[in-house]
């Protein structure tokens, strides 16, 4: 264990975190996946988001909770197997490491199209080519210049959003109409169908397949505090502003271009922001939205990379992934991680060429099955730590839980309840009910890989539920 001890360099600051959490609410899941949520939901789509922001927060509550008390590389996998045992961990560590592939695979290629808009007569290869590449620089490098590029990206997607609400807003107030259009922007045209609910109550629940795709990877925020220099105050710091952030960029954002233009006429052919900014005949408004989504690509692959790669990093330690993972460069990164998502984003390239225009429907709705999976994993993580502690407590009594759950196991057991809920909700529609068979298909596979290639290996968690020396993954500076 000598060389992971002496290994990951903290460098995550408070500001680095903050601006990360931020920039993780801000990706395709609202530029893009957002439309067909809209069409699946029409106005409730805003209730949607709100139920499931709810959720969330709870599950990064009790992320937060552990990782203060625990903050090592690992994270959620990392408690799983300490609460829940090895096999808890071993699955969920590889289910959040396919989710950042899946969703990486899905922003690269969406970054060959976007730059399609500027280039039309370059290959798309060549873009999807040139960000890996980048990607893969800026996460071999240490993880500071990891924590200042997600700043400056997030940064200019944060300012894009305020300055789109704060321009709708002023064009609701003033009353602007859009070409062609029968109805003043506002409340008129957003009730354009005459209800909240066009597509009744199913419609809001076939939405949530897509708004919790749109939720994915702000658990990395998790993985962040073995690298963060005071994990204690940054960590619930940045957790803490989930409730305000899904608001403002997602029930906000959309309420406001849902005034602005009749959402029947979202046909998904575009991000929406684009489509509707492009309708309402405002100048250079989809170069400078195409310029914000390009960059909202390149912060969530770069998260991505960095999710996957810490997370594998971690899983080495453990026994739960080949040793070559835990290999470390002298800037403090575990570069084979880097090296491996790389190629699994170039193959993804190819993939994307060869399958239908419906991937992104299927990418979004196996990731949320593999997100979705793993908070359910994060809340089980969690009950389980308050049961052990009351067993602890009784024989000791302990002060007062730092960064505690609001309500503690009542809202988590409802949280839990919830992601289960949405899981069965991917089987009412063909396109998503793939996911099922995919998540089904992928948790066989690591149940045998798990048989015959890990148990029984040494490494993680002790029988006694006691971290072992691996918890010293994340004490290297």
């Amino acid at each position: 264990m000598t060389e992971i001890k002496a290994s990951l360099a903290r460098g995550l600051t408070a500001r680095h975190i903050r601006f990360m959490a931020l920039g993780s609410a801000i990706g395709t899941g609202l530029f893009y996946g957002s439309s067909a949520a809209i069409q699946a939901a029409g106005p409730a789509v805003l209730f949607a988001y709100m139920i499931g922001g709810a959720a969330v927060f709870i599950v990064m509550r009790a992320l937060g909770e552990m990782a203060v008390k625990h903050p090592v590389s690992g994270s959620f996998a990392h408690y799983a197997s300490r609460y829940l045992g090895r096999f808890a961990g071993f699955i969920t560590g590889w289910t959040f490491t396919f989710e950042m592939a899946i969703v990486a695979i899905a922003d690269v290629t969406a970054f060959g199209v976007y730059m399609g808009f500027w280039f039309p007569d370059v290959a798309a290869w060549i873009w999807v080519l040139a960000v890996v590449l980048l990607i893969a620089s800026i996460n071999l490098m240490k993880v500071k210049v990891f924590g200042e590029t997600e700043f400056w990206l997030a940064i200019i997607k944060v300012s894009a959003i305020i300055a789109m609400i704060g321009g709708g807003i002023a064009l609701i107030i003033f009353g602007f109409n859009a070409p062609d259009s029968q109805t003043a922007t506002g409340i008129d045209t957003l009730m354009a169908a005459g209800t909240l609910f066009p597509n009744g109550f199913t419609g809001l629940l076939l939405s949530f397949a897509v708004v919790m795709f749109a939720f994915g990877g702000i658990e990395t925020i998790g993985i962040t505090a073995g690298e963060a220099d005071d994990p204690a105050r940054s960590v619930p710091a940045a957790i803490n502003t989930v409730p305000w952030r899904i608001l403002l960029f997602y029930v906000a954002s959309l309420a406001v271009v849902m005034m602005l233009f009749d959402w029947r006429q979202i046909d998904g052919s575009a991000s929406p922001f684009v489509q509707i900014f492009d309708a309402l005949g405002i100048p250079a408004a989809a170069h400078v939205l195409n310029a914000v989504v390009i960059t909202a690509a390149v912060s969530a692959i770069n998260a991505d990379t960095f999710g996957a790669g810490r997370m594998l990093f971690a899983m080495s330690a453990e026994g739960h992934a080949p040793k070559s993972f835990a290999k470390v460069s002298s800037n403090g990164v575990p570069w084979m991680t880097v090296v491996v998502m790389t190629i699994v984003l170039l193959v993804g390239v190819v993939l994307n060429v060869l399958l239908p225009e419906q991937l992104f429907t299927i990418i979004a709705s196996i990731a949320t099955f593999a997100t979705v999976w793993v908070w359910i994993m994060i809340l089980a993580s969690y009950l389980a730590m308050r049961r052990a502690e009351k067993k602890d407590a009784a024989a000791a009594p302990q002060g007062p839980r730092e960064f505690a759950v609001p309500g503690g196991t009542t809202t988590a057991w409802i949280a839990l309840a919830f992601m289960v809920f949405v899981v069965v909700l991917l089987a009412l529609s063909a396109e998503t009910r793939v996911a099922l068979y995919t998540g089904a298909a992928w948790l066989a596979i690591l149940a045998v890989v798990y048989r015959f290639a890990v148990r029984g290996t040494s490494g993680g968690p002790s029988a006694d539920g006691r971290e072992r020396d691996s918890e010293a993954v994340s004490t290297g500076r």
